[in-house]
């Protein structure tokens, strides 16, 4: 009875697991946004909306600033939220990590001449390059403090 109980218990952990496998394999990402942690939003929004070109598609107040925005260009998306707002709203173990920052963002554009235009009087944190692997890319760092390297590929440039 034993041994029986212990192979049916097999079959079941067995059956379960391969469930699990089939149902992540036709999971669909729709989407993954980078969330970027600052102090203040207002001094991000030249240079996604006036810069970039992105619109400001989300805006949430926080008293008398923006404690959240969300940026779209086509299918690009990148969102802020304020250091503050993320300790009222975040749990304890997420928000006491909100402050460690900075992230970098790595974005391929079909236009590298017209971004580099773009930012012809922010500082370059990293020149024109190009890189091994075949990008032609460089970095910039926006009002928030995160890093944001444009790249494109050699060819298509």
């Amino acid at each position: 009875m034993r041994i029986l109980a212990l192979a049916f218990a097999t079959l079941v952990f067995l059956s379960l697991s391969a469930n699990s496998s089939q149902e992540i394999k036709s999971m669909n990402v729709k989407r993954i946004t980078p969330v970027l942690l600052v102090q203040e939003i207002e001094p991000v929004l030249p240079f996604w909306v006036d810069r970039l070109g992105f619109a400001k598609t989300v805006e949430v107040p926080d008293g008398n600033k923006l404690g959240f925005v969300a940026f779209q260009k086509g299918t690009a998306e990148v969102m802020y939220q304020t250091y503050a707002s993320v300790e009222k709203d975040a749990p304890p173990a997420m928000s006491a990590e909100a402050r460690k920052g900075p992230t970098y963002l790595y974005m391929e554009v079909d236009n590298f001449d017209a971004v580099l235009a773009a930012m012809k009087d922010v500082k370059l944190v990293m020149p024109v390059r190009t890189a091994f692997y075949g990008m032609r890319e460089f970095s910039v760092q926006d009002p928030g403090g995160h890093f944001v390297t444009f790249a494109q590929p050699v060819a298509a440039h």
